[in-house]
């Protein structure tokens, strides 16, 4: 259920952000409200953090003091406490975590991955799946929780969960496994990927 009873909430509590996540938040602008549908419970927890649960399971994401956090009915607001150009570029960041939270709670997310190469493909054991990528033995990629995976065929691999940037940080780390070499291709690539390759220069 919404607690309603803190319509408005201030975080006091101020937490340390990693470079990546700094370069984010400089790169955003504050938006417009997100609408959450009735299927959707969202609940700012101890004045630390926001919590949002759906069909498809439960994300929870820590807030900073630079930012407001408000909900009117089924819409939620994000708003800098300042003006400062980091208060404001904070705001519009955790708008989009937010929504990205609603999304991946209602509907999910997926990446796909597809293996180029004679002899290459992928199966699953268990929480690992095998990959034969033209080394002298497997590779053996343990598969994180709160990570599904599906292997269609020997050369197709889709990553699905509710977390947005798990699922890409795990097909990036099967990508990073075997990536497609500059001349032939060869390699995991995202599904419909370009490769530029490289033309192989002629003996004379």
């Amino acid at each position: 259920m919404i607690e309603r009873q803190e319509n408005k909430v201030r975080v006091e509590k101020s937490c340390v952000l990693l470079p990546s996540f700094m370069n984010m938040i400089m790169s955003s602008k504050t938006k417009k409200p997100v609408q959450f549908p009735d299927s959707v419970d969202v609940l700012i927890q101890d004045n630390e953090r926001i919590e949002v649960k759906g069909e498809k399971g439960e994300l929870r994401l820590n807030l900073i003091n630079e930012v407001d956090v408000s909900i009117d009915d089924r819409t939620l607001n994000v708003q800098s406490t300042s003006n400062s150009k980091f208060s404001k570029a904070a705001a519009g960041t955790f708008r989009s975590l937010i929504n990205n939270m609603i999304v991946g709670v209602t509907e999910g997310y997926e990446k796909q991955l597809e293996l180029i190469g004679v002899g290459y493909r992928a199966s699953t054991q268990g929480k690992n799946i095998n990959l034969t990528l033209g080394f002298s033995h497997p590779v053996v990629y343990k598969i994180p929780d709160e990570i599904e995976i599906q292997i269609p065929s020997q050369t197709e691999i889709i990553i699905k969960g509710i977390d947005k940037q798990k699922v890409g940080q795990v097909a990036a780390e099967i990508r990073s496994l075997r990536p497609p070499e500059p001349y032939k291709g060869k390699g995991v690539r995202y599904k419909g990927e370009q490769i530029s390759l490289k033309e192989t220069k002629k003996q004379a």
